[in-house]
């Protein structure tokens, strides 16, 4: 079974930093691309960053500068390093993944981590 893994949110101050990590475990051929999306309350569900197992990424205007999404494709592992957090960052942060078996595709979601910037 296919699953995403999340770990690093938190609490931080505004202006602070965090680092998001996501590795993917189970059956599959390869993963492309990976990205991170986030949710703040009674918003939608917004792409933050995406990146290819090339490594070509992909910003959300927002975040460009402050943000840098990394993958480790030996680990299956996604990263986003967070910098200068604004308090309208606070949200719900998920990691998505396009994984392949063989020919097939399907996209997955984490379950989530929660990062809550305070001014």
């Amino acid at each position: 079974q296919v699953q995403l893994v999340e770990s690093g949110g938190g609490l931080v101050q505004a202006g602070g930093s965090l680092r998001l990590s996501c590795a993917a475990s189970g059956r599959f051929s390869y993963i492309n691309p990976m990205g991170w999306y986030r949710q703040a309350p009674g918003k939608q569900r917004e792409l933050v960053a995406a990146i290819t197992s090339g490594g070509s990424t992909t910003y959300a205007d927002s975040v460009k500068g402050r943000f840098t999404i990394s993958r480790d494709n030996a680990k299956n592992t996604v990263y986003l390093q967070m910098n200068s957090l604004k308090p309208e960052e606070t949200a719900v942060y998920y990691c998505n993944a396009d994984i392949y078996w063989l020919m097939a595709s399907r996209q997955y979601w984490g379950q989530g981590t929660q990062v809550t910037v305070f001014s």
